[in-house]
């Protein structure tokens, strides 16, 4: 019946594309100006945090053992959205204040980290013993190994999952809109608020976030295929 009432109303057919040509533009304009770079920096961020809990939870000290396994387990078992409610809006009773952007990122590089760390510790552990006893016998130092030797190596094995990571991040930041961050999805809800056409608005949020996952996922097919020329079959 929605369809059946948009082509049979030739007025209400021109008010949709009126509509849908003049939100095109904020909606790209908050993609370029928050959802990408919250991605981005929250992603960036959040590999680091992984690398270090990646090489705490294979570490022989104890303490960094426990202490990573307290955070990703955390992380890991409690909904980022409840994650970013805390930081936000819990956050203030203790009289910590964050503006939105910050708290985002925080929330999602905490959250990037925790996951990543799993697969991190997973492709360096996925390294033959042997390339640590190989690089032990040149002399190298168990930084230098893990610097020259093991994370390059794990790098391309944990290159897929990593990819994948960063394209459900560039979908999750539409969390980020229940936290006052004016990216794309936000300002959907915005536009959807002054003209009630929801489904019209939301289709175009779902359109932009499909054509930026699927762009990423051919350069992630392109960055596979570059990485698997170095390996002997």
């Amino acid at each position: 019946m929605y369809l059946n009432s948009i082509f049979s109303n030739p007025v209400r057919m021109e008010r949709l594309v009126d509509i849908a040509q003049s939100s095109f533009l904020p909606l790209i304009e908050a993609t370029i100006q928050f959802t990408l770079p919250l991605s981005i920096i929250s992603f960036i961020f959040g590999l680091i945090l992984a690398i270090l809990t990646a090489l705490a939870r294979i570490s022989t000290v104890k303490t960094f053992q426990i202490i990573a396994r307290i955070y990703v387990s955390i992380i890991r078992g409690t909904p980022l959205l409840v994650q970013l409610f805390i930081l936000f809006y819990g956050l203030p009773t203790l009289g910590i204040t964050i503006d939105p952007f910050p708290a985002a990122v925080i929330g999602f590089s905490l959250n990037v980290g925790a996951y990543a760390s799993e697969v991190i510790r997973a492709a360096i552990l996925s390294i033959p013993k042997g390339q640590w006893e190989a690089a032990n016998t040149i002399g190298m130092s168990y930084t230098q190994s893990l610097r020259r030797v093991i994370l390059p190596q794990a790098s391309r094995v944990s290159l897929p999952p990593l990819s994948n990571t960063f394209i459900s991040l560039i979908k999750d930041t539409s969390l980020a809109s229940l936290i006052l961050v004016t990216e794309m999805f936000r300002v959907a809800q915005q536009i959807a608020a002054t003209n009630y056409e929801f489904l019209l608005l939301y289709g175009q949020a779902a359109l932009l976030y499909w054509v930026i996952c699927f762009a990423l996922s051919l350069v992630q097919g392109r960055l596979e295929n570059r990485f698997d020329r170095y390996v002997s079959r």
